[in-house]
C-alpha cells in the first residue's frame, strides 16, 4: 500500500526552497557581475536544486530540531536545511558522471547539457571532457556552498557536519568499487546501502538538527536518533534498490531510466539476495548485471530471476521490518510528541513510495 507524503511537508519544502532560490540568485548576480559566463553554472545549480526533489533531508532536520524545543522560526535551523539541500545537489551532479546517467528527474542531466553545448556551439577540445569537467565544479560550487552556509554552528554540530560530508563520500567509493568488482555479497552491499545514502538521509540530518535546538543534551538525543535513523535510513535506500530495478516507466518520477541499478551493475542488497538464492542457470543471467549493453529483454529476465528467488519479497519483508523497528525506537525518544507524530508518518513515507 502506498502512503502519500505528509500534508505538512510541503510547507517545509517550500520555506528551504525560498531561502535557496535567494541565496543561489545573489551568488549569480555576484558572480555574473564579474563575468557574464559565470551566470551559466550558477544557473544550471539554480535548475537542478529547484527541479524538485521531496527535501527529505531538510524535513528530519526539522523534525529533530522542534522536537528537541528548538524555535521553527530560526534562521540558523533554514541555513542547514539549504546546506543539506546544497550538499545533496553535489553529490548528484557527481553521481551522474560516476554513473554516466542521462536523465536526471525526467530532464537531461547537468553534464549531458553541458556536453551538448559544447558541441552546439562547436567549441575546440572534446566536448565530453568539457561537460563533465564543468559539471564536476559545479558540483563542488554546491559543496562549498553548503559548507559557508553552515559557517558558525556550535562544535557539536559542525563535527556531525563534516563526519556525514566524510561519509558521503565514503559510500560513493564503496558503490563504485562495488559495481566495478559485482560486489554480490549482502554484508558488503548493506553496508553501501547505509553509507552512500541511508545515514545522510536520515540519521544525519537528524543529528543534526538536535544538536543545534539542544547541544546540552547530544549525548542522549543523538542515541536516540541513530535508533530511529539508522534502520530507516537503510529501508530508504532498500526501496530505492527496488524502484531502480522494478519501477514502472509510466508511474516512476525519479526521472531515471527504468533498470539503470541493473545496467550499472549497483551492489544492492537486492541483487545479493537474488544471488545467494539463485541456481546456476539463475546467476548466469544475473552475471549479466553490470553490462551496458545489457537488452531490454535481458533486464525483464533479471528481474523475473529476482522474483522467483524470492529475493524481492524478502527485501520487501525486510523494509517492513526496519521501519517497525524505526517506528518503535522513535515512540521511546525524548522528543516532543507532534514530533514523533510526524517522524512517524515520515518514515512510512519512504519506505513505500513509488518515486
Amino acid at each position: 500500500m502506498t502512503v502519500n507524503p505528509p500534508t505538512w511537508l510541503k510547507s517545509v519544502a517550500s520555506r528551504v526552497e525560498s531561502r535557496l532560490s535567494e541565496f543561489l540568485q545573489e551568488e549569480q548576480d555576484r558572480w555574473s557581475g564579474l563575468d557574464g559566463d559565470l551566470s551559466a553554472p550558477l544557473g544550471e545549480l539554480t535548475r537542478l536544486v529547484g527541479a524538485g526533489g521531496k527535501r527529505l533531508r531538510p524535513a528530519f532536520c526539522y523534525l529533530s530540531f522542534v522536537g528537541a524545543g528548538g524555535d521553527e522560526n530560526s534562521k540558523r535551523l533554514l541555513d542547514t536545511q539549504a546546506a543539506l539541500e546544497l550538499l545533496h545537489a553535489s553529490a548528484l551532479l557527481h553521481d551522474d558522471i560516476i554513473d554516466g546517467s542521462s536523465k536526471r528527474r525526467g530532464e537531461p542531466t547537468s553534464h549531458t547539457r553541458y556536453i551538448a553545448k559544447h558541441a552546439d556551439s562547436k567549441w575546440a577540445g572534446e566536448a565530453r571532457r568539457f561537460g563533465e569537467g564543468a559539471v564536476i565544479l559545479i558540483g563542488d560550487l554546491a559543496f562549498v556552498y553548503a559548507d559557508q552556509l553552515m559557517f558558525g554552528v556550535n562544535s557539536i554540530t559542525a563535527k556531525i557536519w563534516n563526519e556525514m560530508r566524510i561519509e558521503v563520500n565514503i559510500g560513493q567509493y564503496l558503490d563504485l568499487l562495488g559495481s566495478a568488482q559485482r560486489e554480490r555479497d549482502l554484508t558488503k552491499t548493506e553496508r553501501v546501502c547505509r553509507y552512500k545514502s541511508g545515514k545522510y538521509t536520515v540519521e544525519r540530518p537528524l543529528h543534526l538538527g538536535a544538536s543545534l535546538a539542544a547541544p546540552e543534551q547530544a549525548d542522549v538525543l543523538l542515541e536516540q536518533l541513530s535508533s530511529f535513523g539508522l534502520p530507516l535510513g537503510d529501508a530508504f535506500q532498500m526501496r530505492d534498490d527496488v524502484l531502480g530495478a522494478f519501477g514502472d516507466d509510466s508511474a516512476n518520477l525519479t526521472g531515471k531510466p527504468i533498470g539503470d541499478d541493473l545496467r550499472e551493475g549497483k551492489p544492492t542488497p537486492l541483487l545479493a539476495l537474488a544471488y545467494e538464492r539463485a541456481t546456476a542457470s539463475q546467476r548466469e543471467m544475473l552475471n549479466k548485471v553490470g553490462d551496458p549493453q545489457i537488452s531490454q529483454q535481458e533486464i525483464a529476465d533479471t528481474q523475473q530471476v529476482i522474483v522467483e528467488t524470492g529475493a524481492l519479497m524478502a527485501l520487501e519483508t525486510k523494509i517492513s521490518m526496519l521501519v517497525e523497528q524505526s517506528v518503535a525506537a522513535i515512540a521511546r525518544s525524548s522528543l516532543n510528541e507532534t514530533a514523533i507524530k510526524q517522524l512517524t508518518e515520515l518514515a512510512e513515507f519512504i519506505a513505500s513510495r513509488t518515486d
